[in-house]
C-alpha cells in the first residue's frame, strides 16, 4: 500500500511539472475518483507550488491514516514541524466537522505515528475562499505538541506557515518520514468500518489498522489460527467450536469482526455452495449490534456520496448487506426455532426437526457454515431459556440451554461447521447467563462428534469457576486440542494504558498494593481522577476531548439514587444516537444528559469517561452500613464491598453469591470503557435532617459514599481535581 499518492521534496515538487504531479496522484488512487476531487487536486497544487516556494523538506498528498480509514489531503514535514493539511475547495466557512477532521488527523499521527511523536503537529483546515481570519497559535492543554487548527485560506497559508516555523521550528534530519512505524490501536467502530470498507482502501487487513507491536501481532496470530481452524475444518468435513479468550479490551469483538467480513467477501464470488465460508457474527449484545449496523451502513451512504455526489444512495440497501452478516442472537435463535418441531413432548431431551418446514432434516436451513458467539459466556442456562420461551413464546418442555441449542442448529449442516465462542472472563452481569460451562456440557453430552479448539488460559477460575479442565477430561485425545494462540492477553481498548485492566482489577479485589502499582503506571499517560462535583466532572470531560474524541457518562444499572443529580437510570439512552451522533444532537453521549449502563457500553468504549458511582456498591470492609442481621452474613463472605439493590423505596442488601458477582462485574465493565482518561464521580450523599432530627433522605446518606471515596482518594491515591 502505498503511504500517499504523491511523496516529493518540497523543492523539488514546486518545479515539478502540474500536470506530471496529478497524473501520479491519479494513477496512485485505485478509487474511481469524481470530478471534484480531480478538480480539487489540481486547486491544491496550484496553489502549494506558489506558496511553498523556497521551503525546506517534504511534501505528501493524500497520507495515509489508517485507523480512521482515511487520507489527509496534504502533510508537509518542516523545520521539525508536521504541516496536516485539509481543503475545503470553494467553501467560504470553516465548519465543526472539518475543524474535527483535520485535529483527528493530528492526534492520529501524534499518537500512532513513530517518528511524529517528538515532532510539533499543526493542523491546518484551508477553506479556499472563506474570509482572512487571524489565529493565534495555540498549544494544547496536555502540552504534547500539537497545536489547535489553524483557519485560514489560500492566501494565508504561506504567512500561517511561516509563523508557526518562527514559534516552534528547528533544525531536525527526519528520515524516511513517511515510512515509520505506526501503532495505532482503533476503536472497534473505527476497525469495522475500515475493514468493512477495505475494497476501496487497498484491501486492509487486521494488521494494517492494528498496531505493529506485540499486541497487534496477537491480533493477527489469533485471526489467522482461527481462519486455519476453519480452513482444516472445511477440509476434512469436521464440525469444531472454538473458544478465543482476552482480557477486556483485547480486540475479542474485533477479531470475530474481521473473520466474519473476511469470509463475507471471500464468498461473494464463490458459485458452490460447498467452496463458500459464509459466517455470521451474532452477540446478545444488542446496543453493539445497533451500533455497529448503523456505523457501517451510515458508512457505505458517505462513500458512495464521495464517490457520486449527485446520486442518492438509499441507506436501506446498506443496512441490508450489513445485517446478512452481523445479527442479533435472539433474531437469529428465533430463526432457527422455526425449524423445531412441535409441540415438544414433556420430559423430551432432544428436539426433532419438523419435515414441513426443513424437509433436508434442516441441513440447509442456515446459510452460512461458521458462527461467531461474541461474549458467548452469557448465553443463558437452561433454566434461563425454558421459562423465558415458555413466558414470552408458548413453548413449553424446551429440553436445551441457549449453547446447546444454537449447536444443534448448525450440527444439522451434513458437511462441516464452526462455532467461534469469544469469550471475556468475569464478565456475567446478567441473570441466567451461563458462562462457558454450559458450551462445554452441550458438547459433552449431545454432540460428541465435534472437536475443541480452546486456549491453555481456559482453565483459570474466571473460565467456568476453572473446572475446564474437569470438563474435558473425558473428551476423546483426538477431539480436544489446547492452543496458545487462542487467547489475547494485552487490552487494546486503551493505547494510553495497557495495564488498566489490571488496575480495575486490584481495586475491585481490594488488592491495595497492587492497585496502588498499576495506579502509579497509569498516572504517566491515562489521567483518572476523583470528585464529589459532577459539574466538575462534566468540565474535565469537555476539557481533555480534542476533535472528535468521544466522552460521555456512565452508571451502574443498580444507580437508583442519582436522581437528585437529574440522572435516572430507567431512562434508556438511544444507543445508536449517543455513540455516534455529534454534540449538535442532544442523545449524543458528548451532551452530558443521557447516562449509559453497563449493559448499553459492553463490547463498546468512548475516549473519556465519567462514572458517577451510587450507592449500590460501597466500600465498607466494616460492613457499617448494614444492619446487624446483615452485617453477621457479610461477614461470613469477608467481601470488603456491601452489595445492594434499591427496591421498594429502599436499598436491600444483595444476599445472593451470583448477584454480587454479576454487580462486580458491572463495575468492571463500566471501569474499563475509557481508551484515554476517566473520572469518578462520587456525590456527596445528603446530610440534611427533619425537625424531628430523623433523616430528610435516608437512601442517600452521607455514609454511603464518604467510605468509597475515601477508599478510592486516600487509600489508593487517586487524585481528586480540586487538588490538581
Amino acid at each position: 500500500m502505498n503511504n500517499s499518492f504523491y511523496t516529493n521534496s518540497i523543492q523539488a515538487f514546486c518545479s515539478d511539472d502540474s500536470e506530471g504531479v496529478w497524473g501520479t496522484i491519479s494513477r496512485n488512487s485505485r478509487m474511481d475518483d469524481n470530478v471534484l476531487q480531480k478538480d480539487s487536486w489540481h486547486h491544491e497544487i496550484s496553489e502549494l507550488q506558489q506558496s511553498l516556494s523556497g521551503l525546506e523538506g517534504s511534501i505528501f498528498f493524500e497520507y495515509s491514516i489508517p485507523r480512521l480509514g482515511k487520507r489527509a489531503d496534504v502533510v508537509v514535514v518542516s523545520k521539525g514541524i508536521v504541516f496536516v493539511l485539509e481543503y475545503k475547495v470553494g467553501s467560504r466557512s470553516f465548519d465543526r466537522p472539518d475543524i474535527e477532521q483535520v485535529w483527528d488527523y493530528a492526534l492520529d499521527l501524534k499518537y500512532f505515528h513513530e517518528k511524529s511523536r517528538e515532532l510539533w503537529i499543526a493542523p491546518v483546515l484551508i477553506a479556499t475562499k472563506a474570509a482572512e481570519r487571524s489565529h493565534s497559535y495555540v498549544r494544547s492543554n496536555y502540552d504534547d505538541k500539537v497545536l489547535e487548527p489553524i483557519c485560514c485560506n489560500d492566501d494565508m497559508l504561506r504567512l500561517i506557515i511561516d509563523e508557526v516555523i518562527a514559534h516552534y521550528g528547528f533544525d531536525a534530519k527526519i528520515d524516511s518520514w513517511e515510512n515509520s512505524r505506526y501503532n495505532p490501536t482503533p476503536t472497534i467502530i473505527e476497525a469495522a468500518t475500515t475493514l468493512y470498507r477495505r475494497k476501496n482502501m487497498d484491501n486492509k487487513s487486521i494488521a494494517d489498522i492494528t498496531r505493529t507491536d506485540a499486541t497487534g501481532k496477537s491480533l493477527q496470530t489469533t485471526t489467522d489460527a482461527v481462519l486455519s481452524i476453519i480452513d482444516e475444518s472445511r477440509e476434512k468435513c469436521q464440525k469444531s467450536i472454538c473458544f478465543v479468550t482476552g482480557v477486556p479490551g483485547a480486540g475479542k469483538t474485533l477479531v470475530g469482526l474481521n473473520i466474519a467480513i473476511n469470509l463475507f467477501e471471500a464468498s461473494k464470488d464463490k458459485d458452490s455452495e460447498k467452496d463458500r465460508s459464509l459466517a455470521v457474527y451474532l452477540s446478545g449484545n444488542g446496543p453493539l449490534v445497533k451500533v455497529l449496523r448503523e456505523a457501517l451502513a451510515r458508512d457505505a451512504v458517505e462513500q458512495e456520496k464521495a464517490k457520486n455526489p449527485k446520486t442518492k444512495y438509499n441507506k436501506t440497501r446498506a443496512h441490508k448487506a450489513v445485517d446478512s452478516f452481523i445479527m442479533d442472537v435472539y433474531h437469529h435463535r428465533d430463526y432457527v426455532m422455526q425449524m423445531v418441531k412441535r409441540p415438544i413432548a414433556e420430559g423430551s431431551k432432544s428436539l426433532d426437526v419438523n419435515p414441513l418446514v426443513a424437509p433436508d432434516g434442516g441441513a440447509d436451513w442456515l446459510t452460512e457454515h461458521v458462527d461467531i458467539f461474541d461474549e458467548a459466556q452469557r448465553s443463558w442456562t437452561y433454566e434461563q431459556l425454558k421459562s423465558w420461551l415458555a413466558r414470552k413464546k408458548g413453548i413449553k418442555n424446551f429440553p436445551m440451554s441457549e449453547p446447546g441449542f444454537l449447536t444443534w442448529g448448525l450440527d444439522k449442516k451434513k458437511d462441516w461447521a464452526v462455532i467461534i465462542c469469544l469469550v471475556g472472563g468475569g464478565q456475567e452481569i446478567n441473570t441466567g447467563e451461563a458462562g462457558i460451562s454450559t458450551w462445554l456440557s452441550a458438547i459433552q453430552e449431545s454432540f460428541d462428534n465435534w472437536h475443541v479448539y480452546y486456549p491453555k488460559n481456559l482453565t483459570e477460575k474466571e473460565y467456568a469457576d476453572g473446572k475446564v479442565e474437569e470438563r474435558l477430561k473425558d473428551f476423546p485425545a483426538d477431539k480436544k486440542h489446547a492452543r496458545d494462540d487462542l487467547h489475547l492477553a494485552v487490552s487494546q481498548r486503551s493505547f494510553r494504558a495497557e495495564n488498566l485492566s489490571k488496575f480495575v482489577k486490584a481495586i475491585l479485589d481490594v488488592n491495595i498494593d497492587s492497585a496502588k502499582e498499576q495506579l502509579e503506571l497509569l498516572n504517566k499517560n491515562y489521567p483518572i481522577r476523583v470528585t464529589r462535583n459532577l459539574d466538575k466532572a462534566k468540565d474535565w470531560l469537555r476539557q481533555k476531548a480534542r476533535g472528535s474524541e468521544r466522552y460521555g457518562l456512565l452508571v451502574s444499572s443498580q444507580a437508583y439514587r442519582l436522581r437528585p443529580l437529574s440522572i435516572d437510570v430507567r431512562c434508556k439512552p438511544d444507543t445508536v444516537h449517543w455513540f455516534l451522533d455529534d454534540i449538535t444532537d442532544i442523545r449524543s453521549s458528548l451532551f452530558l444528559e443521557d447516562v449509559a449502563t453497563e449493559f448499553d457500553v459492553q463490547g463498546l468504549e468512548l475516549d473519556w469517561v465519567g462514572i458517577v458511582w451510587d450507592g449500590d456498591m460501597i466500600y465498607d470492609p466494616d460492613h457499617k452500613v448494614l444492619s446487624a442481621k446483615d452485617r453477621k452474613k457479610a461477614e461470613l463472605t469477608q467481601d470488603q464491598w456491601t452489595h445492594r439493590s434499591f427496591s421498594g423505596g429502599v436499598w436491600q442488601n444483595i444476599a445472593s453469591d451470583m448477584r454480587r458477582i454479576y454487580q462486580i462485574n458491572a463495575y468492571r465493565v463500566l471501569l474499563t470503557r475509557a481508551r484515554q482518561g476517566m473520572i469518578i464521580c462520587i456525590p456527596e450523599g445528603n446530610s440534611a435532617k427533619n425537625i424531628d432530627g430523623s433523616w430528610q433522605d435516608p437512601t442517600r446518606l452521607c455514609s454511603f459514599y464518604d467510605s468509597t471515596y475515601s477508599y478510592l482518594h486516600d487509600i489508593i491515591g487517586i487524585i481528586d481535581i480540586d487538588d490538581d
